[in-house]
């Protein structure tokens, strides 16, 4: 006697070799020896043979019409033996039996099981429904299918393409498209990135990093909404002063510019000028919602995002050859620099020059600034300037001589291509603390200071950075800043780039014109700006920092460079000597820091903005007796 049962969801056959009415001991296809429960048993036959059963029971139900099967069968429960005998109109056989069996049960949608070997068929209404998702499914195995090629064949499927930064920034792994690429992703064996790149999705790994900065900082793209444009203030006074601003080549946003007047009695009186868009917008505007949004300019090599629409910007930046609105800081000075006056005001300004670094720092620098260095226009402005700056910074108890490291400056050129896609990068390599940097830097910071003391003193809230136990925070109140060496410091020179330096030249105008401010004391507003831009502006500079290491390694590419130098820093961190790349040599034995070593560049990587380099020998060790700290010191 053999037996047709169900055990683990699947059906099996086997020999009975005991039979106890309740139980049955049964010998499996397989020659395993299981213990049944007659109630499990779902047909008896006597032939064929239990193999045999299965594999000629499977080959008849392939040749049965599910459908048809449907139709004919009635409403109610049924078992399968009885429907096979319907089905035949005649005592089915054993395969006969079990061809229905095993086709009423791979047919789930058609017929409800309802017990060992019963079943229902299926209403016609849920039927219809389940159908209508078997078909659905069908056609997206289809759709995702016919992705999967197009990808791994490395074509753009035209549905991905709409979704290209959700699949690659935040992909939805629900939808069809997102399915389609971790298939061919699989296939190909490459990142989503990569075969993205591969097919033409993105025009350079560039992109990838831009445009998942926009993805997640500006979703609604880098361009501006519509505003209601700034106006010049009227009836303001006009300076009787020609001022200069002093910034790179690339500067658009000139925020800062100075003057030189000599004074009646003696000495001169030193006029900083900020640039004043506090004076064209309120806060509730617009364009303040538009500030507010984005918090600061968004820097990076070979570009920028900038806080400001370029009308805006153009309207107050402060651009030779015209009258400019500033809030301005006036400085008396005796003939022996000591300040003894200040006025603040909020004014007209004549910009009569912009000068750019790469014009002025060949004729004014460390070796020119006192010595026999060559006349040129500015040079007797800049020097009292420079003058200045030196007193304002031993004042502030930090008098030295400028720093002795290397500061590096991007510039791409878009309108090459390269192998790794458009833009040729330029990395130079200049001193900090030049003349020009500390008189600027110190300038500054003196108007930080004043202005953030005239809101303090005010009782008029502002924004202020304040440094204790060396860490640097931001906040409402008036607080030292011992990196400084200053009582407090308000950010305020950079009101077309910073917001907060907008909230607080509105503080700062309010104050001198007598007006309520724009933020009153406690102001919930003003601690939310706070908060928010300090991390968003810490955002904005990872990204910047992040885009600098990419562009260090189209750099490193472009220059087709094997062998590179570089500085120990730490246990096996370097940077390299030329540009300012710093990673890890895990191959590199263990050096003094300030050790020169030279290495050789193995593999770069653009998408995950890495290097591999293999260390090959030390060129110099620092001296144990030096004092002199490295140029390329980390901070």
């Amino acid at each position: 006697m053999f037996v047709l049962y169900e055990e683990d969801g699947a059906f099996k056959a086997g020999t009975v070799l005991t039979d106890n009415e309740a139980t049955l001991q049964v010998e499996n296809t397989h020659g395993k020896r299981v213990k049944l429960k007659r109630a499990n048993v779902l047909l008896e036959f006597r032939e064929p043979g239990p193999a045999d059963l299965l594999s000629r029971a499977e080959a008849a139900a392939e040749e049965l019409d599910t459908e048809f099967l449907w139709d004919v069968c009635g409403d109610g429960e049924f078992g399968f033996v009885d429907f096979a005998a319907e089905y035949q109109g005649r005592t089915p056989s054993a395969v006969e039996s079990a061809a229905i069996l095993l086709r009423l049960h791979s047919a789930p949608i058609w017929f409800h099981r309802k017990g060992k070997g019963r079943f229902r068929k299926a209403p016609a209404d849920i039927l219809q429904a389940a159908l209508a998702g078997l078909e659905k499914k069908r056609q997206q195995a289809a759709a995702i299918e016919h992705m999967r090629g197009e990808l791994v064949e490395g074509r753009m499927p035209p549905e991905l393409a709409a979704l290209l930064p959700q699949a690659l920034y935040r992909p939805d792994r629900n939808r069809l498209e997102i399915k389609a690429l971790e298939a061919a992703c699989v296939d190909t064996g490459l990142s989503a990135a990569r075969l993205l790149l591969k097919c033409g999705a993105l025009g350079s790994s560039y992109d990838f990093h831009y445009n998942r900065f926009l993805f997640e900082h500006f979703p609604e793209g880098a361009s501006f909404p519509a505003f209601a444009p700034a106006t010049l203030p009227a009836e303001l006074p006009r300076a009787q002063v020609a001022a200069f601003s002093i910034d790179d080549a690339s500067t658009t946003e000139i925020d800062d510019a100075f003057s030189v007047t000599p004074r009646a009695e003696g000495g001169w009186r030193i006029g900083i000028h900020i640039a004043a868009p506090a004076l064209g917008f309120g806060r509730g505007t617009a364009l303040d919602a538009i500030a507010r949004r984005r918090l600061s300019t968004v820097y990076m090599p070979g570009g920028k995002i900038t806080m400001l629409p370029d009308d805006v910007v153009q309207t107050f930046t402060l651009a030779e050859g015209r009258d400019c609105p500033a809030v301005s800081l006036y400085l008396d000075l005796t003939p022996g620099l000591a300040i003894v006056g200040e006025e603040s005001r909020v004014e007209m300004v004549p910009i009569v020059a912009n000068l750019r670094h790469h014009d002025i720092e060949p004729v004014f620098n460390d070796d020119t600034v006192h010595g026999e260095g060559p006349d040129f226009a500015w040079k007797r402005e800049l020097t009292l300037l420079w003058d200045l700056a030196t007193v304002l910074e031993a004042g502030r108890g930090k008098a030295g001589g400028n720093e002795d490291r290397i500061d590096f400056g991007f510039s791409v050129d878009w309108t090459q291509e390269t192998a790794d896609g458009p833009g040729h990068v330029s990395i130079s390599r200049r001193l900090r603390g030049s003349p020009m940097d500390k008189l600027v830097a110190e300038l500054m910071i003196h108007a930080n200071v004043t202005w953030g003391r005239l809101l303090d003193e005010a009782g008029v809230p502002g924004l202020y950075r304040a440094q204790g136990g060396g860490k640097v925070r931001m906040t409402t109140v008036a607080a030292p800043h011992e990196g400084l060496g200053v009582e407090c410091y308000a950010w305020s020179s950079s009101p077309l780039r910073r917001y907060v330096d907008l909230i607080n030249q509105w503080q700062i105008v309010s104050v001198l014109k007598g007006e309520p401010p724009a933020f009153a004391p406690r102001s919930a507003d003003l601690m939310a700006a706070l908060r928010d831009f300090e991390l968003t502006y810490a955002e904005y500079a990872e990204f910047q920092r992040g885009m600098e290491r990419y562009w260090c390694l189209r750099w490193l590419r472009q220059h087709g460079r094997g062998e590179v130098d570089a500085v120990v820093l730490r246990e096996n961190v370097v940077r390299l000597t030329e540009i300012p790349l710093v990673f890890k040599v895990p191959s590199m034995p263990l050096q003094l820091p300030g050790s020169e070593v030279r290495l050789f560049v193995e593999h770069t990587d653009l998408l995950d903005v890495e290097i591999e380099a293999r260390f090959v020998r030390t060129l110099s060790e620092p001296d144990p007796a030096g004092s002199t700290p490295h140029p390329f010191d980390p901070l």
